[in-house]
């Protein structure tokens, strides 16, 4: 009688531990469904964190974070790359206009 309730407590075990685990990392629906982003959505999304890093540069620095050196090496560089991005962009929509 005993080695039949540790046999039912093992397969119920086993039961719940494959539950648990069909449930952790079966994909959901929202994951098949995701959304292709185009390199010209990909390139605004990038703009934009450019721009909200050039204001948060610009409060850190007011606030004392960085040297003046810092601060100005550090704009240039975020400059130089929105300055890319911006030209990526309208490079992308002048070919699709």
């Amino acid at each position: 009688m005993n080695l039949n309730l540790d046999i039912l407590i093992y397969i119920f075990s086993g039961l719940f531990a494959l539950g648990i685990f069909v449930f952790v990392f079966y994909p959901g629906e929202e994951t098949a469904q995701t959304e292709d982003k185009t390199r010209l959505a990909y390139l605004y999304e990038r703009k934009d964190v450019i721009y909200e890093n050039l204001r948060d540069l610009n409060f850190e620095h007011k606030t004392g974070k960085f040297t003046e050196a810092d601060f100005e090496k550090m704009r240039q560089n975020m400059e130089a790359e929105a300055a890319r991005v911006l030209e990526e962009i309208e490079k992308l929509e002048a070919i699709s206009a």
